[in-house]
């Protein structure tokens, strides 16, 4: 079978995990459920003997693991301990020295959003490349960064936390990170959502939204593709946001490519074209051409990103 490695991708409500050649080839992967209760402190052990039963099943020799990987939802420091995760009720954990010590394999972490860029970087949209900045829009914004094909973690473990970018300065409403206009209010799934709310409200043009009780994203940008002015002009509003962003990374990172992933990101091309314009409009004379693509992997990059943090 060759060496083996395992890349785990830890979400607040399912852990996604993998066994991958080294070479990048997943073998198999699969779900076990987050643990929260009593501040998370089953999820490690739940881990280690999911990845031992693997073992046994599939009758892998321990001597073939290279390693386990694994991505969590919060800052990581450089000497793999987690900086708080919120919503798995985490202080302080040094995951790499709990995982190492429960499965006797060496353990690497990372955020869950970098790890995600690497795993795009490895095996994904940014295969080829070696500096990538991944935006991923979700239920937030997250974000990564890879240079010389190495994920950047910043001396706080907070490099990458580009939802929290502010671009919306006369922005009243509170993120939930505590300030204010976060590229996250405007950007998400919740923030498209809630920015077409108020320009329903706002504006007298007709647009097939109004028939909808309850609308997602996607519902707005089927409108806008559809050629509903109102939902069009929604759907313009992010891209100029994402595209301010990507300006601004680009002055500081100049990455051979931006990528975009998660569930907002499903609008194709059409989100795209529509980012890149605003994009070009702001960036920087020679960052211009830096292309700005879609993510392939989907829910899978953070187990192969995961993996590839071991390697």
């Amino acid at each position: 079978m060759g060496k083996l490695c395992f890349g785990v991708d830890l979400g607040g409500t399912t852990v996604k995990m993998g066994v991958f050649t080294v070479e990048g080839s997943l073998l198999s992967d699969w779900e076990i459920p987050t643990r929260k209760e009593e501040k998370g402190k089953y999820i490690l052990d739940d881990i280690a003997e999911s990845i031992k039963a693997k073992i046994e099943e599939e009758a892998i020799s321990p001597e073939d693991v290279v390693g386990v990987g694994i991505g969590v939802p919060g800052p990581v420091t450089s000497t793999g301990i987690v900086k708080g995760c919120v919503n798995l009720g985490w202080g302080d954990v040094p995951v790499e020295e709990i995982l190492k010590d429960k499965t006797g394999f060496m353990a690497k972490a990372g955020n869950d959003a970098n790890v995600a860029a690497l795993g795009e970087l490895w095996q994904g949209g940014g295969k080829g490349y070696a500096n990538l900045v991944m935006l991923t829009l979700g239920t937030g914004v997250g974000g990564g960064i890879v240079l010389d094909s190495k994920i950047v973690t910043g001396s706080h473990g907070a490099a990458g936390e580009l939802g929290h970018m502010p671009v919306v300065y006369d922005e009243t409403e509170y993120c939930g990170c505590g300030k204010k206009g976060c590229l996250e209010q405007v950007a998400s799934a919740t923030g498209i959502v809630k920015e077409t709310k108020k320009l329903l409200a706002s504006e007298k043009m007709p647009s097939s939204l109004r028939d909808l009780k309850e609308f997602t994203a996607k519902d707005v940008f089927d409108a806008a593709k559809a050629g509903d002015e109102l939902a069009l002009i929604s759907v313009n509003k992010l891209a100029e946001y994402l595209g301010i962003a990507m300006s601004h990374i680009a002055c500081v990172v100049d990455p051979d490519v931006f990528l975009v992933g998660g569930g907002v990101s499903k609008a194709g091309d059409f989100l795209i074209d529509a980012i890149s314009r605003y994009y070009v409009e702001k960036a920087f004379h020679q960052c211009r051409k830096t292309p700005i693509k879609l993510a392939t992997l989907g829910n899978s990059a953070g187990i192969y990103g995961a993996a590839k943090l071991v390697l």
